[in-house]
């Protein structure tokens, strides 16, 4: 196998370079492992720095709201005590101050400024002095609470209708027209056409005290970007990366981009678009403060949303603030080249001193050897210098003593070949005497060869069971998928015990422990023990399992064992890597289960498929030919059969058939027709 030959090769290399490839390998592994923890810390601590100061931005951008909710509201509350507004309430002339009050919404950049009676009823737009009053403003909270003697100010979600009283243009701005965004959560309308406001109203009273009506201010934020764009100067200061804004604010209502200087892809203010899934439901439907990484309409942001609510507590959109994410991941990317390079020095320096440390150990061990062939052809007298203390001086003068040895082994050799002659008869009645113990030898031979039988069969779960545990050994700590290793290993050790009653059983025909079993949990235990030595050997499996197939009565164990054969037998059918295809599937007649093994190997000769179930019987040249007579046996005596068919060069398929009800009859073996 291409693997095995591989591996061969390794250790057939010289002593200094297995040393040099030992040294370089744990060199390796540990810097690896290094650099993949090392770049998850430091990832972890430039993006937490990255999530700590955009939290510290959304807390300077709620500032900026604030500042602008409360000038709005010290802006209606002072102007409600203007003695003008008072004498037009209380005189009931209003109209006169119509034009006083669109002067004061033009000078604080205003979009409403109206004026309602002590009733609730709106007197006065101050946008137009055709709008339509008489309407009952006493359904705004905002109102309800000036008309109780209190200024209150509040974001508020203003209905279309309210807009178009106060001017079509006010209508326009709150209109969206949805914008397909990624990973925005589904919504059924297609469009907006309420807007978001904020709103403050203040009472308007006499030096008496008595209340005349309630002067309401709003600023309608839906395509305002003085708001977001003052977000973006203060706490960003316009710097840039590579062409881009480095950071971005944006107004929601509800999910929908209002004001933003978020560029879209054709480097338009990205309004219209909406929120991805992941924020609105965190920040919309939980009322949750989201800070993390989020995608914004073409890129990937390190983001923090904070929702807004109105005067009644309700979430009515999002405040947000957000950094590109790409100016981290290349500080990241630059700091982990710097680290790696540094690396790559160290290891070339290495590299150089483990030449010069692997020569000074191995130049004695070249020194042995050459003494070797001096003694191999005959010169017993060559001996090496000791020089040193460490092992190696010792095996030097071990060598020595062994070469004393041998010479006095020759000396003996030589005089034992003068007194051969007369010890020829005598060695010839000790040899009639042990005839009679070759019996015994044959008898103990067969055992042998069942003996080798299951140290086959023994065999290949241990290679699983030696794989799983050298990775564990190369773990540094124990975590869930070591645990399941090291129940593999107790699971191998005790299907082991069940092969060589597996094997017993094939000779004795001793009945199974038999239970109802689903067989495909049986298929994908195997399959898991299978996955790490097919990965080895370049195999792909492949799996299609009738999940529907009804339990049957079968030993786990011993069906177990089967397919364990089959599998591995399929896999070494492929030496330089496949496909392994396993399926299960009732039969046409529905009275048996059938699992198919589909290799893409080497194929079998014809002539030699009717011999595949007889014992002993392998063309491997490590194989004792019992595999496939025990899973033959094991399926004869619950009555089912093998069935094979196999192409040369192309591969083969071994059918196992297990009837639903075990018949009483067997059945002999088969063939597939190809």
């Amino acid at each position: 196998m291409p693997f095995r030959r591989m591996v061969q090769r390794l250790l057939d290399l010289p002593l200094r370079r297995k040393l040099i490839l030992s040294f370089l390998a744990i060199i390796a592994i540990g810097g690896i492992l290094t650099l993949l923890v090392g770049t998850r810390i430091e990832h972890q601590t430039i993006i937490s720095l990255a999530e700590a100061k955009v939290r510290h931005d959304l807390a300077s951008a709620w500032m900026v709201y604030e500042e602008r909710l409360n000038s709005l509201r010290d802006t209606v509350r002072l102007r409600a005590r203007q003695e003008d507004l008072r004498e037009a309430l209380g005189g009931s002339d209003v109209a006169g101050v119509s034009g006083r009050l669109d002067a004061i919404r033009r000078e604080f950049g205003l979009d409403v400024l109206n004026l309602t009676d002590a009733r609730g009823r709106v007197v006065v737009r101050s946008r137009s002095a055709d709008a339509p009053v008489g309407d009952a403003a006493a359904r705004d909270p905002l109102v309800a609470r000036a008309l109780r003697n209190e200024t209150a100010a509040g974001t508020r979600i203003v209905s279309r209708d309210e807009l178009l009283r106060e001017g079509d243009d006010l209508a326009g701005r709150a209109w969206f027209q949805f914008v397909s965004t990624p990973m925005a959560a589904a919504r059924p309308e297609d469009h907006e056409d309420k807007g978001m406001m904020l709103v403050a109203a203040a009472p308007v009273i006499d030096d008496s005290g008595v209340l005349l009506g309630v002067l309401t201010g709003g600023l309608l934020f839906n395509r305002n970007y003085d708001l977001v764009d003052r977000v973006k100067e203060i706490v960003f200061k316009g710097e840039k990366y590579k062409g881009h804004d480095i950071g971005t604010a944006t107004l929601f209502q509800d999910d929908l981009r209002i004001s933003t200087n978020v560029l879209d892809s054709q480097g338009q203010r990205a309004v219209g678009t909406r929120v991805s899934r992941e924020v609105k439901e965190a920040v919309l439907d939980r009322g949750e403060t989201y800070v993390g990484r989020a995608f914004v309409v073409t890129a990937w942001y390190i983001t923090a949303y904070r929702p807004i609510h109105d005067i009644a507590g309700r979430t009515v959109g999002m405040l947000y603030v957000g950094m590109l994410e790409r100016p981290y991941i290349d500080l990241r990317n630059r700091v982990m080249a710097t680290f790696v390079g540094i690396a790559a020095l160290c290891v070339l320096f290495l590299i150089g001193l483990l030449s010069f440390v692997a020569r000074r150990i191995t130049r004695p061990l070249a020194v042995m050897v050459d003494a070797t062939g001096k003694i191999a052809s005959g010169d017993l007298a060559h001996r090496v210098r000791a020089e040193s203390q460490d092992e190696i001086g010792q095996l030097a003068r071990a060598f020595n003593r062994m070469t004393d040895e041998l010479s006095l082994a020759q000396e003996d050799l030589t005089q034992w070949g003068r007194t051969l002659e007369r010890r020829v008869e005598e060695r010839t009645r000790e040899l009639r005497d042990t005839q009679d113990q070759l019996v015994v030898s044959e008898k103990l031979a067969s055992l042998g060869k069942m003996a080798a039988g299951v140290a086959h069969e023994i065999n290949n779960p241990l290679t699983a069971i030696l794989l799983n545990s050298h990775l564990l050994l190369e773990r540094p700590g124990l975590d869930p998928g070591e645990e399941e290793a090291l129940r593999l290993i107790a699971d191998e050790t005790t299907r082991c015990a069940g092969i060589v009653g597996g094997l017993l059983d094939f000779a004795r025909q001793t009945p199974s422990q038999a239970a109802p079993t689903d067989i495909n949990d049986i298929v994908d235990r195997t399959l898991q023990l299978l996955e790490m030595q097919a990965s080895v050997r370049n195999i792909r499996i492949e799996k299609a399992l009738d999940r529907t197939l009804p339990a049957i009565e079968i030993d786990k164990n011993k069906i177990q064992q089967v397919f364990s054969n089959l599998a591995i037998n399929a896999c070494e059918a492929m030496p330089t890597g496949g496909t392994l295809a396993v399926a299960s599937l009732m039969s046409r007649d529905g009275t048996h289960i059938e699992i198919t093994f589909t290799d893409t190997g080497v194929g079998i000769p014809k002539e030699n498929i009717p011999r595949l179930f007889d014992p002993f019987f392998t063309t491997k040249s490590f194989g004792t030919g019992l595999g496939l007579a025990v899973s033959y046996g094991i399926i004869r005596q619950r009555g089912g059969t093998i069935l094979v068919r196999s192409v040369v060069g192309k591969g083969t398929v071994f059918t196992v058939r297990i009837p639903l009800i075990p018949p009483r009859e067997d059945k002999r073996i088969e063939e597939a027709p190809l």
